[in-house]
């Protein structure tokens, strides 16, 4: 039997070694036919993302997608840039694109009315020799299971069996047998933060047209590996073991002849849905190198779950808060985990930044500085703007949505600065309460860049303590922090997952049930989008 490279000790060797080229087939991914006069292959555009919690209040309608129509869609991709070979290689047809915000389920209304938005541009515009189908995959929509399974499937009903599909997903996303199986060509990011996230979206289009370009179509193989873990990505960051070793072994795997891609999805962790779990995908022509490169990568994951810890140390918050306070280290980062609403949290619990303003360290405007990012009050914001910068603001923010844990908070203070314009915050307002500056904001937004506060004139970098509605830090909060803890505070992604209230997802599933059996980690060879009925 042709063993491959798959001994540990291998595949960790080979895995370094092609780390420091990125995601194995980066310096071949320009390598289709560059030369080509005239565009020979028709190919569609399309796709929704967001995280959706189903722990959490919130509702999403579709003004939150800031959905792109049209040639509009090529700006959100730098690799489709008028110079690029890729946007001259074929005819594109864009269709639409939208990404929200993580948070709470997609109303029905909303999701039918971007999909058949969707659908009819498709129907207007056909026919297609390809499709670039681009989501995060962890779409939650009332009263519906496996939205992106039903989005392709719609879709098939289009652009018909013949027509390449080529997906391209978040790791977070979940992929079920229908979405496999829609899917021709798929992929999904290697890195968690997903700094990787532009390189994936290219490697899906390459592949896909490359396939065209070759006339080889359609792979041969499509393992398909369910794999029955679910865990937050705060314990499965590629920053840290075993992650960054299991992931690292990806790229020299999709490498292979024979293979055309390989990935591995961690799954979400807060949406109760039976398809919420890992999975492992490998296409390629080659049925043995499929078969065997998808099983290794789905053992090698398995056998690593007990493993898998947060990123950075945890804790509760009042201690997070009285070790920042003892630190000489500044800036201290406190990631407030439960209410992120980059992973699906409202971002109006008002549970922390209560905590936060009832310390008596924090009275006095000689305090330690701290800073908080953030909780949307629209009433406090429209106030702050009546009493201008340097006037005097008293208020309630939050908890309009999220109010399980604590009711608005009572805001009194000095309006520092107002910035408009950010496409999620609308309006930004810096206030200061004793020495505790914190962030209003018309409507949420989660806060991971060093402009997101310095536009309001704070200073992240010297002040004394941040706090940020957060999970692992973003890589320029990463950068910035002299010492970092994650704290389990309560809300709709809250990190405590094995107490939360699961009712749908396939048992057993670890880790809520730790002593279950070693699951059968076959490949399962799906159907080609063209046997479908």
């Amino acid at each position: 039997m042709n063993k491959l490279f798959w001994s540990t000790a291998l595949l960790i060797t080979v895995a370094s070694s092609c780390s420091s080229r990125g995601s194995g087939k980066t310096a071949t991914t320009d390598t289709f036919n560059r030369n080509a006069s005239t565009p020979r292959f028709r190919i569609a555009i399309a796709g929704l993302g967001i995280e959706s919690s189903t722990f959490s209040p919130a509702l999403t309608d579709e003004a939150a997608f800031h959905a792109n129509y049209g040639n509009a869609i090529f700006s959100t991709f730098p690799f489709f840039a008028q110079d690029s070979p890729i946007r001259h290689q074929a005819i594109w047809i864009p269709t639409i694109t939208g990404h929200a915000l993580p948070g709470g389920a997609v109303t029905r209304e909303a999701y039918e009315s971007l999909v058949g938005k969707t659908l009819d541009s498709l129907k207007k515009n056909g026919p297609y020799d390809g499709l670039f189908f681009e989501i995060h995959g962890a779409m939650s929509v009332v009263g519906l299971d496996d939205p992106e399974g039903d989005f392709i499937e719609r879709i098939r009903k289009v652009v018909g069996k013949s027509t390449l599909i080529s997906t391209a997903m978040d790791l977070h996303g979940n992929v079920s047998l229908r979405l496999a199986e829609n899917s021709d060509l798929i992929t999904c990011y290697r890195m968690a933060p997903h700094e990787d996230a532009m390189e994936t979206k290219k490697r899906a289009v390459v592949n896909l047209l490359k396939r065209l370009e070759s006339g080889r179509g359609k792979p041969a193989y499509k393992a398909w590996i369910p794999i029955p873990v679910l865990l937050p990505g705060e314990k499965t960051s590629t920053r840290i073991e075993p992650a960054k070793t299991i992931y690292l072994a990806v790229a020299p795997a999709a490498s292979q002849e024979g293979i055309i891609d390989a990935a591995i999805w961690i799954g979400y962790a807060w949406a109760d849905e039976p398809r919420n779990r890992a999975v492992v995908m490998v296409t390629g022509d080659d049925k043995e190198k499929v078969v065997q490169t998808a099983e290794q990568l789905a053992q090698s994951f398995w056998k690593a779950r007990f493993g898998f810890q947060f990123v950075a140390p945890t804790k509760s918050w009042d201690s997070c808060l009285n070790i920042a306070l003892k630190s000489k280290l500044h800036p201290f980062f406190i990631s407030d985990m439960g209410d992120n609403p980059t992973a699906g949290g409202a971002g109006d619990v008002t549970w922390t930044l209560t905590q936060i303003l009832s310390r008596p360290e924090f009275k006095s405007a000689d305090g330690p500085a701290l800073i908080y990012a953030s909780i949307p009050g629209p009433e406090l914001v429209k106030k702050a703007i009546g009493a201008g910068v340097g006037g005097k603001v008293d208020g309630y923010a939050g908890a309009q949505v999220d109010a399980r844990f604590s009711p608005p908070v009572h805001i009194l203070g000095k309006v520092e600065s107002i910035v408009y314009g950010d496409k999620d915050a609308e309006v930004e307002v810096s206030v200061k309460v004793g020495s505790v500056h914190v962030i209003v904001t018309q409507k949420r937004k989660p806060y991971h860049k060093e402009i997101d506060f310095t536009r309001l004139g704070l200073s992240p970098r010297k002040s004394d303590i941040v706090v940020v509605k957060i999970g692992y830090l973003e890589p320029e909060l990463y950068a910035m922090r002299a010492d970092w803890l994650m704290a389990l505070t309560p809300g709709g992604v809250d990190q405590d997952i094995e107490h939360l209230h699961y009712k749908r997802i396939e048992r057993p599933m670890f880790p809520f049930d730790k002593n279950m059996k070693d699951p059968d980690l076959s490949a399962r060879l799906v159907r080609s989008s063209d046997q479908l009925p």
